[in-house]
């Protein structure tokens, strides 16, 4: 056969590791493509008619393109028996596994924990779930639902109007929490030898993200409201309507607040001893902030950014995000990634951050279903007319492999 896997940089930290990549929606593949940027040789497990979501209209139309680049596809059926013996093969093959169906759906499926590391008992296999063990183990859940009931939405609305945030940003801090879960088993396996069971869950995940509230409640003196309703802890932390559009400008320091004066003209507001300090000012925030809009609103956005500049304090316009794609400074640094899903292209994030010199690129793009079932399939050693007879059961699909002359 012709083989024509893409070989994984040694230059990337995890070169190496082999995953497989069960995951659908967000959650599990956030986690695949963190390791497949790192230089993980990932393989998309995805259903023999493909990932539900190359398909999905609306907010979650670009989950596909977004989440699965640099990973090879193998499209095989979990419920045909005959594919039974060709993910245990994989199983051997691999260094680690993600998945993120519903509660117990690997278990049933005969792919469990138990399952794969009979197959392979170094295997680090991720389960990325609604919840972690206990009461609530069993229920389904989503990303809105747990934002809901872990006190996100509450914090990020108005009082009374709890709101969703404006990405899918459990899911993705889940999968993240599940790569370190995995990083952390891939250094402890180099001690024991012996895979592990990583779980992450969505719920944990609200959980945590809120904590600086909780803590807040129990350390501090300071109610717990929704954070537009917040106390403000410094003077000028808000949302400035300008001339022409809207700035956030924040001040944290006595320092930032005289250079913000200097370089807004506001030297009657540094001489009033009422604002001499941070404290001072956060109590006259009542006279002080629609003192500071009425400046705001004479000038325009390009004015209020350079005065912001020369002062040196922190400052930023509400954008879109297709605003992004002309950013200038992610278009200088390479933090845009050119992406193609068949006749569509599209800019998209890198990863956010660099390692030495070296940004986490493109080195393969989202492919298409099963485009690697059949070399896969020869990888875990499967003859010729094994694989023939897979795919004449659409046990598995994909192109097929032509014989070699």
């Amino acid at each position: 056969m012709k083989h024509n896997i893409s070989p994984t940089s040694s230059k990337f930290p995890l070169a190496g590791v082999k995953v497989l990549d069960f995951g659908h929606t967000v959650m599990a593949p956030t986690c695949g493509l963190i390791l497949a940027d790192l230089g993980a040789e990932v393989v998309r497990i995805e259903r023999v008619e493909g990932d539900p979501t190359r398909n999905l209209k609306g907010f979650g139309s670009g989950f596909f393109g977004y989440l699965n680049r640099n990973k090879q596809s193998v499209a095989i059926d979990l419920k045909n028996p005959l594919s039974r013996p060709v993910l245990e093969r994989a199983f051997e093959w691999a260094d680690v596994v993600i998945e993120n169906f519903g509660p117990d759906v690997m278990d049933r499926l005969g792919y469990g924990y138990a399952d794969a590391t009979r197959a392979n008992s170094r295997i680090i296999y991720c389960s990325l779930k609604g919840f972690l063990p206990g009461p609530y183990q069993a229920r389904p859940a989503l990303d809105e639902v747990v934002q809901m009931m872990g006190g996100l939405a509450y914090m990020t609305g108005p009082v009374g109007q709890p709101i969703r945030a404006g990405a899918s940003i459990v899911d993705m801090t889940g999968g993240m929490f599940g790569v370190i879960g995995v990083l952390a088993a891939l250094r402890a396996r180099e001690a024991t030898g012996q895979g592990s069971h990583v779980t992450s869950a969505l719920y944990e995940t609200t959980a945590f993200l809120v904590g600086q509230h909780m803590a807040m409640a129990q350390f501090g003196d300071t109610p717990v409201v929704p954070m537009p309703a917040r106390t403000q802890a410094w003077c000028l932390y808000d949302l400035c309507p300008c001339a022409d559009g809207q700035m956030f400008i924040g001040i944290t320091s006595d320092a930032q607040w005289n250079r913000f004066c200097v370089a807004f003209g506001l030297q009657e507001l540094q001489d009033d001893p009422r604002l001499a300090t941070n404290t001072s000012r956060t109590i006259e925030r009542p006279w002080l902030i629609p003192r500071l809009n009425e400046k705001f609103a004479t000038l325009s956005m390009a004015t209020v950014e350079s005065l912001c500049k020369k002062a040196e304090i922190p400052f930023g316009p509400v954008r879109t995000p297709l605003d992004l794609l002309d950013d200038e400074h992610l278009r200088a640094n390479g933090s845009l990634l050119d992406v193609t899903v068949g006749d569509r292209s599209a800019s998209l994030p890198a990863m956010p951050f660099r390692i030495d010199d070296h940004l986490p690129s493109v080195r393969l793009q989202p492919q298409g279903i099963g485009a690697q079932t059949a070399e896969y399939l020869s990888t875990w050693g499967l003859t010729d007319p094994e694989c023939q007879h897979l795919f004449d059961c659409s046990a598995v699909a994909g192109p097929q492999l032509q014989p070699s002359l």
